[in-house]
């Protein structure tokens, strides 16, 4: 903020965190930015309305922290969260601060180290007479991709911008993983070492692929191990995949809405296998996989691979998208997924070329039901399924897990069939065990059968549905 020339006051509960941050923006070119120590000291040189964003830990530590600061502020001061916070916090800290006329934000913000400095990607939801007097700031501060392209905007009331980046992350954790497969594939199947991968993964970035992820896992392939100058960091980095929540917040709420999310629960799923390390030391003594490996083509490989990922990467942005869409019709916040898709193509950890083309589709077919029908994206699929299921076929014939990209083609084939066979043959057990009854393809009504002699007259059947979700 500093650097774009609006003057700022830090505080931390750290003074010496302070000066540090003060000492930085003189020596950067004495941007406007002063220190403060106490809270009250901190509000009392806030120009009116204040505008204040907290970045803490999210939970109690943002409770803490806007109970401490409310105590020294005035009806129509703005409070902007710019934790990873569960939106219902959100929703609830906002009604907390209304009687006191404190206009309450959450934004979510991504872009890590790189982002905070050359602009991040912002994702505020809140009151618009609030949003309209941060609006200025955050316009400039966010990260740009072209001219009046900003990588903000209002996301909608209170709660959306959390709901937003949320759905952000689950996609991070779907791409992280399908990277991670593509990996394991090019480096236990096709052979290839760190440097190799790393030189496909920097080709890979000029094309459809570009994309931070990729850019930076190249990069990763290629660091060499800085502690024991013996091969690279990458080997040397514990097979358990940490994690802060998010992701687990974005399958919750997929099943809250009852929309599919296999990519991103696959990927989540991933990382709790990843943390049973002790086991897979133990199972991999006990049970067994294929015995022989299909010969492969080196070439095929890689550009079968390069599709493959591409087509899931459209799947999981259709997830995504999808999920933001139900939440946003459930609590009538209007959410405009063309400008999701502005949001992430710059200063966030999923910006990527193919972003473009998606803000594209939603924005020539704002009823656009699946971003895989959009005629561009349906195309790119119909092109390249068939390179996708070799990928498939080959990790199952290897005996290497791809959980998150058969998933993804599970739910692309899903999708493209007009009649489920193992969809009508549930409903048809539910109604056996259960009088759950079931509709028809040849006439309109509400139905149950007498399977066998064990089964009664259930009478009316109307009540039978109440429940369903």
């Amino acid at each position: 903020m500093a650097s774009h020339g609006f003057k700022v006051c830090v505080a931390n509960r750290s003074p010496a965190k302070v000066e540090q941050t003060v000492a930085r923006a003189k020596a950067e070119g004495n941007l406007p930015l002063i220190g403060s120590y106490d809270a009250k000291d901190f509000c009392s040189k806030l120009s009116k309305p204040r505008k204040i964003v907290i970045l803490v830990q999210a939970g109690k530590p943002v409770d803490a922290t806007i109970a401490t600061l409310s105590a020294h502020l005035e009806p129509g001061d703005v409070v902007i969260d710019g934790g990873n916070e569960w939106f219902p916090n959100t929703l609830r800290r906002a009604e907390e601060l209304k009687p006191k006329g404190i206009h309450f934000i959450g934004m979510g913000i991504s872009g890590g180290e790189e982002g905070a400095r050359n602009g991040p990607s912002l994702m505020p939801g809140g009151p618009k007479e609030a949003y309209d007097l941060i609006e200025p700031i955050i316009t400039k501060c966010a990260a740009q991709v072209g001219a009046g392209e900003a990588c903000t905007g209002y996301c909608g009331p209170v709660g959306s911008g959390n709901y937003v980046k949320m759905i952000h992350n689950g996609i991070e954790y779907g791409d992280m993983q399908l990277i991670g497969e593509v990996y394991d594939i090019l480096k236990n199947i096709v052979g290839m070492g760190n440097e190799e991968i790393g030189d496909l993964f920097e080709e890979w970035n000029k094309g459809e692929l570009e994309s931070y992820l990729i850019e930076i896992t190249a990069k990763v392939f290629k660091k060499k191990d800085d502690q024991t100058s013996d091969g690279y960091v990458l080997d040397k980095i514990l097979d358990k995949t940490g994690m802060k929540g998010t992701g687990r917040w974005t399958v919750q709420e997929a099943a809250e809405q009852s929309v599919a999310a296999p990519t991103m629960a696959a990927a989540l799923d991933a990382r709790y296998i990843s943390a049973r390390k002790e086991e897979r030391v133990a199972a991999e003594k006990i049970l067994s996989g294929p015995s022989e490996k299909p010969v492969v083509d080196k070439a095929q490989v890689i550009k079968d691979l390069e599709a493959a990922l591409y087509c899931c990467k459209i799947v999981s942005y259709a997830q995504g998208l999808g999920v933001i869409r139900a939440a946003s019709d459930k609590f009538d916040w209007n959410v405009d997924l063309a400008l999701c898709a502005r949001m992430w193509r710059g200063g966030c950890i999923i910006r990527a070329r193919l972003l473009k083309g998606i803000q594209e589709a939603v924005t020539r077919d704002t009823n656009l039901a699946n971003l895989m029908v959009d005629p561009g994206f349906a195309a790119d699929l119909n092109a390249r399924h068939m390179a996708w299921r070799r990928i498939v076929s080959l990790g199952v014939a290897s005996g290497i897990s791809l959980p998150a990209m058969s998933v993804s083609l599970g739910y692309y084939d899903q999708y493209r069939r007009a009649r489920l066979p193992p969809a009508y043959l549930v409903q048809a057990q539910r109604d056996f065990f259960g009088g759950h009854t079931y509709q028809r393809v040849d006439k309109e009504g509400t139905f149950h059968t007498l399977w066998d002699d064990a089964h009664h007259d259930i009478g009316d059947l109307s009540g039978r549905v109440a429940g369903e979700v």
